[in-house]
């Protein structure tokens, strides 16, 4: 098993360069309109991918969150461990989005645009928040339209009222846990199908951007993106020493752990993609199932750490960009407007791209600004899903750690 998972590894790896290889090799031999044509080709592969991961999403995670709940005991344990969860989440976010605007004060990487507002907005502008709109991602109208959608947060919920009731009601309905643990272990092997295309996947997501983009693509926006990933770099050093100081040694086991979700979250920019071997590879580092299963969906939902600090820092680039200085005010204001607008955005196609846009006008900045970081998103996106895996999988261990320390027999990821 630790030889196949190690062969894995190396494919996923070796698709990642010759992914970047073939695009490059593409964009310098082909003219734009060609390059843009082989990309589409290409980019059916990745699609196919990621409609298959899809479509396990909704049952895994309804069968592993019922699972997981039923099998706690009671509603004092379902609180606590929702309370502990809830609490690491806020204090990621800010933590989080503290670094996007520090990094983006340091750094200025829009000051030397000095740019003027576009005629127009752009095509990907997105409508402002509301709590309607929240409530419309928060609670189903039917669990069947929830699933087919992929809304990852109607179906936590759905799942809570369900796996409660199976708590609650213990014996009586066993038989009903039990199907359930049987439909989760069905969509672990069907997931082990669909992740051996995964190497070829990334190879055609890599190679369509590239080939389109080309790598100069980075120079161009070398201030932005550079500027991003130091930041992306600087949160995962603070998550990382964060689990040591509260998990220990044990925490470089979980780290080692997730690279593969991690590294295919990355390739696809997709932190679904990773969600199954994720949760797979939580309970082989020995965070039991029932938080692993419970935390997990939580966090895709309000755990979002690599998509809200890109929020704060792509804001405040175009602000720099357009010369709008925010006030106090007005960045305590963006600080509060992110937490809540980040939330229940888990299944949505370029969220962070969407959340900042819908963002902007509260801050004067045009709408058309959006534009600019639009041709390197596919870049960024790569770089905040894989933070997304890594916070979550920190997470997981952190609350585990704590509901360690309150059993009388501690959890074996805490050794």
């Amino acid at each position: 098993m630790r030889a196949s998972r190690r062969t894995f590894t190396y494919a996923l790896v070796a698709a990642t360069l010759l992914g970047i290889a073939a695009g490059w090799a593409c964009n310098r031999a082909l003219a734009p309109q060609q390059a843009t044509h082989v990309a589409g080709g290409l980019s059916i592969i990745t699609d196919a991918f990621l409609r298959l991961i899809r479509m396990i999403i909704a049952p895994l995670v309804f069968s592993t969150l019922v699972t997981a709940i039923a099998r706690m005991r009671g509603a004092a344990e379902i609180g606590r461990i929702g309370v502990k969860a809830l609490v690491w989440f806020l204090g990621a976010s800010c933590v989080s989005l503290t670094i996007g605007l520090l990094l983006a004060h340091a750094l200025h990487p829009g000051a030397s645009l000095h740019l003027s507002a576009p005629a127009a907005a752009a095509a990907h502008a997105a409508a402002p928040f509301t709590v309607a709109t929240f409530m419309t991602h928060l609670i189903p109208t039917s669990i069947a339209a929830a699933m087919s959608g992929n809304e990852i947060l109607q179906i936590v919920v759905f799942s809570l009222f369900v796996g409660t009731a199976a708590a609650a009601l213990k014996d009586k309905v066993s038989g009903f846990v039990q199907l359930i643990e049987q439909i989760a272990a069905i969509m672990f092997k069907v997931t082990d199908y669909v992740m051996l295309t995964a190497p070829l996947a990334i190879f055609a997501a890599l190679a369509a951007t590239i080939c389109v983009h080309g790598i100069g693509i980075l120079g161009t926006y070398a201030r932005f993106v550079g500027g991003f990933y130091l930041g992306i770099g600087v949160l995962w050093v603070v998550l990382a020493a964060a689990l040591l100081a509260i998990a220990g040694m044990a925490g470089l086991r979980l780290l080692a752990g997730v690279r593969q979700p991690t590294l295919l979250a990355f390739a696809t920019s997709s932190s679904e993609a990773a969600y199954p071997r994720l949760l797979e590879a939580l309970v082989r580092y020995g965070i039991p199932p029932r938080i692993a299963s419970f935390v997990l969906p939580l966090g895709y939902s309000f755990n979002l750490d690599g998509a809200m600090m890109y929020c704060a820092f792509a804001i405040l680039f175009l602000a720099q960009a357009y010369g709008i200085t925010l006030t106090f005010s007005q960045e305590i204001t963006l600080f509060g407007l992110l937490i809540v607008t980040t939330k229940g955005l888990a299944g949505v196609p370029r969220a962070a791209l969407a959340v900042v846009a819908a963002t902007l006008h509260y801050f004067g900045i045009p709408d058309g600004a959006i534009a600019l970081i639009i041709a390197v998103d596919q870049v960024l996106d790569m770089g905040r899903s894989a933070t997304n895996v890594v916070g979550n999988s920190v997470a997981a261990a952190v609350i585990t750690r704590w509901e360690s320390r309150n059993a009388t027999q501690p959890d074996s990821a805490a050794s």
